[in-house]
């Protein structure tokens, strides 16, 4: 045959003559190098060997000197050109790794410079996290749904599907918030799903609890991703719908036990969400890691319906060496607007100090229109924050809100600073006071209040409308709930001082509030600003870690864009690029070496 004119005919004669290949002198390790190049390595001269246009003699017969002698491999894939080219799979392509999870060792790869890119940084995280740098490169579905199956199946042939799972809310391909059962299958998809994953385990004869992962299109097109062969983070929430303790169910199995239900058991009762309580910084990238020491914990487990699972407590350390999971939060509700409601309620109460969090991030996520109506896909955080999360938006209520609250915040301060064991410091002390005139600071804008007061009941008035907030004021406690114009909120004092800098968090998210006298107010508009540094010139590292690789030396030129370094934390790596192209001036790092956040690593001129 001409490759040239029947280049295809090849590999067809390839596929049906597959007895031909059975022998141990050769091996097909590449079909599709170029149009017109098929290469089989070979050791005598066998039949498809001459049909082929190029073949290349890797060694003697014995199988550890010839195709499993990986130099000789090598070798012959440099001289011919040979190419494991993913364009075969047309862009875009996941690199994952083959042993992996969790979204490490995951690219998505656009073009073949990213497919370089993802390889090398792919394979190393793999290594690292798993201890295999083995890839697995698949052609990637754009704009889907990530939803899961379930599935349980004993030593005896039994098998069942226990409904799905809604994990389409991920960042950097790792999931950050689930729920069951989704807003998008209706019964029919649901039950081809549950069916094909139930074929699936049964057909490698699996035994155990195990979740079989479905991409699934705006059609209801669904397609197989993987099998994890284990218990999922995310599985409360399955126990929460369904009534079935999971790992009760997997300890049976393994004793030998034949399931106790049948699928027609199997009922979806209300629903559940769960959110992944990370040690993050949410205003990068979605999420990069935060080390430190939980100064002070609480969970919100006293609300009804809430559910956490955890391995921490007030005191644990947060490291750079493993997954910076805090904990699963889950809710349940007889309906899915409980459920989110019951979710909303439990990541205010939530206390969690000494390192940074994600919480900011997880409510605005369920309180966000699209998600509450269901429209979501994997694509939902970088296209709804495509300058990279802000936080909460305040609205000129919200604004008022705030401001209101510490201000009333502020004169319980003052006016507890006043009294000892409830009674006043100086029994000379005058009447108390009944009303404040006071300005309060807040995202580079002032207001001016009046405030008054009648027992545990503040009247504050900004700009021209009063806002009445109500409430115990304990300031030793580490909530703050209050009613604000008979809404009841739960908002957290997260840290104040006598200059009346005060950190509020509210709505999930930190606002940092400045409450001042009038005359001090006056006074400050004198001080000196601080000059911000220019970020332009310095690369310091975005989160604490270990640097794997410096790439530039003193006096090299970069370009805009250019790889610097690259940081690995908990288990992921992270490259780290130019922002301009300019001259390298100095490097303060090295690899192998310890980095903070915020530490310098390389200085421009």
């Amino acid at each position: 045959l001409e490759p040239k004119r029947h280049p295809f005919r090849v590999i067809r004669w390839v596929l049906q003559n597959k007895s031909v290949l059975k022998t141990p002198f050769c091996l097909p390790v590449s079909v599709h190098v170029k149009m017109n190049k098929y290469l089989f390595l070979s050791v005598p001269p066998q039949v498809h060997v001459k049909m082929a246009d190029e073949a290349v003699c890797v060694g003697p017969a014995p199988t550890n000197k010839s195709y499993l002698n990986m130099d000789a491999i090598m070798d012959a894939i440099r001289k011919t050109g040979s190419q494991a080219a993913t364009r075969s799979y047309c862009y875009p392509v996941m690199i994952k790794a083959s042993a992996g999870g969790g979204g490490k060792g995951m690219r998505i790869a656009w073009n073949d410079d990213e497919t370089r890119e993802g390889f090398r940084l792919s394979s190393q995280e793999a290594a690292s996290s798993f201890g295999d740098d083995r890839l697995l490169i698949e052609k990637f579905v754009d704009n889907p749904r990530h939803i899961e199956i379930q599935v349980l199946a004993d030593k005896h042939g039994n098998a069942l599907w226990l409904n799905e799972r809604e994990c389409s809310i991920q960042r950097r391909n790792q999931k950050v918030v689930e729920e069951a059962p989704s807003t998008f299958l209706d019964p029919e998809t649901r039950r081809a799903m549950g069916e094909q994953a139930v074929q699936l385990a049964k057909a490698v004869q699996y035994s155990s609890a195990g979740t079989v992962e479905f991409l699934v299109d705006s059609n209801k097109n669904f397609y197989f991703l993987e099998m994890n062969t284990r218990l999922q983070v995310e599985h409360p929430i399955t126990e929460c719908i369904t009534g079935l303790d999971l790992v009760q169910q997997m300890i049976r199995v393994a004793k030998g036990f034949p399931l106790l239900h049948k699928q027609e058991d199997i009922p979806i009762n209300g629903w559940a969400i769960e959110s992944r309580v990370y040690a993050e910084d949410p205003y990068k990238s979605f999420g990069l890691p935060s080390i430190g020491r939980l100064s002070q914990y609480q969970e919100p487990i006293n609300l009804p319906k809430v559910r956490v699972d955890s391995g921490i407590q007030e005191g644990s350390d947060i490291s750079i060496y493993y997954d910076p999971m805090i904990s699963k939060l889950v809710t349940y509700g007889a309906t899915r607007a409980e459920a989110l409601q019951r979710m909303e309620d439990a990541l205010d109460n939530y206390v969690i100090r000494g390192v940074t969090h994600n919480i900011p991030l997880l409510r605005e996520i369920i309180t966000h229109p699209r998600f509450i109506s269901g429209d979501i896909t994997t694509n939902f955080l970088p296209e709804e924050y495509p300058e990279g999360f802000k936080g909460h938006q305040l609205t000129s209520e919200g604004r008022r809100e705030l401001v209101a609250t510490a201000a009333a915040l502020y004169v319980s301060a003052q006016l507890r600073s006043q009294r000892f064991l409830g009674n006043l410091r100086v029994s000379t002390t005058p009447q108390e006071r009944r009303q404040w005139e006071l300005c309060v600071e807040l995202e580079k804008g002032s207001h001016a209040v009046a405030v008054s007061r009648s027992g545990s009941t503040f009247t504050v008035e900004v700009d021209g409308v009063k806002v009445e907030v109500s409430g115990e004021w304990n300031l030793a406690s580490a909530l703050l709930p209050v009613t604000i114009n008979r809404t009841p909120r739960v908002l957290q004092c997260l840290s104040r001082d006598a200059g009346g800098d005060i950190t509020l968090q509210y709505l999930g998210t930190q606002f940092k509030v400045r409450v001042l006298s009038q005359l001090v107010s006056t006074l400050s508009a004198h001080m000196p600003e601080k000059v911000p540094e220019d970020t332009s010139s310095i690369l310091r590292s975005p989160m604490p870690g270990s640097v794997v690789a410096v790439s530039v030396k003193p006096g090299d030129v970069v370009a805009e864009g250019q790889e610097i370094c690259v940081i690995e934390a908990m288990k992921m790596q992270n490259s780290l690029i130019a922002a301009k192209a300019a001259k390298v001036k100095s490097v303060h790092c090295k690899a192998g070496e310890t980095v903070g956040e915020g530490d310098l690593l390389v200085q421009l001129e």
